[in-house]
């Protein structure tokens, strides 16, 4: 089954639903990021239930149980509302889940940039919020955002991020190439930590624990003849983190390595 992606719906009908249909959307509450246009309010049918607490309620279940354990008629019962009767409100899972999205980006609580003293500062600000973003809602990484949702969220978002690169002398579509390349690192190092532990629930085992029973038995198997670096470097490494893989490390590593290579570009003193 393929992963869930944003703006899989119509985008016409989404882009209304994210811009004018979100309700009560409050203001940011982070002062950092910029403030979005004000949205239009609606209501469903049911007195006092606002769009915004139906994306509310859709993160709490998606929190507890992934976007698998996330179904229109599960969050139907958790408002206590009729299955038919949340249609009203989002047409479809696929718009449920990009109007989610944007309510955590509108929530994302980020530093002002001008509060940021160095362009090593704004990148790691920006490396971090995505990461604590991730900690706090692992099911994101199960979504597919190649399609980005292009809702207020999500447009303030990319508008906050992009002036971590700014007055650096880069091209606009290299600011936009760094960015991207600084979140696919924070991405890929989440996703790392997300299936580490998806492999201590699934086992039991902790990394370590697992890799303390694996280790040994590799020996018979990995020779230092047959395989010098992958028994030399994979040695060291082990020894190093006590696990195969380390995300907090690929995490700070890929960042700290995408800001030395920034610096390599003349682009600020370290």
């Amino acid at each position: 089954m393929p992963a869930p992606r944003t703006n899989a719906a119509d985008p016409t009908r989404l882009l209304a639903l994210l811009w004018q249909e979100s309700s009560t959307r409050a203001a940011p509450t982070s002062p950092g990021l910029p403030t979005p246009a004000a949205p239009i309010t609606r209501r469903g049918p049911r007195r006092g239930l606002e769009v915004n607490a139906v994306v509310r309620a859709a993160i709490v279940l998606a929190d507890a149980s992934g976007l698998d354990g996330l179904s229109m008629r599960r969050l139907a019962t958790h408002l206590g509302i009729a299955p038919m009767s949340l249609y009203t409100y989002v047409p479809a899972k696929a718009e449920l889940i990009d109007l989610m999205l944007d309510r955590l980006y509108l929530d994302m609580d980020a530093p002002p940039m001008a509060s940021l003293a160095t362009p090593r500062e704004r990148v790691w600000a920006v490396a971090s919020t995505n990461w604590d973003l991730a900690t706090a809602h692992p099911w994101v990484l199960g979504v597919a955002t190649t399609r980005p949702g292009l809702g207020p969220g999500a447009t303030r978002k990319y508008d906050y991020e992009l002036g971590a690169f700014d007055g650096l002398g880069l091209s606009d579509v290299d600011m936009d190439s760094w960015l991207t390349l600084l979140l696919t690192v924070v991405r890929g190092a989440a996703q790392l930590r997300q299936e580490s532990a998806d492999a201590r629930t699934d086992s039991g085992e902790s990394d370590s624990e697992w890799w303390e029973s694996a280790g040994p038995a590799l020996v018979a198997y990995l020779t230092p003849e047959a395989y010098p670096l992958a028994t030399r470097v994979g040695t060291a490494a082990g020894a190093a983190h006590g696990a195969a893989t380390a995300p907090e490390h690929v995490f700070r590593f890929g960042v700290e390595r995408l800001l030395d290579a920034l610096n390599g570009s003349d682009r600020w003193e370290v």
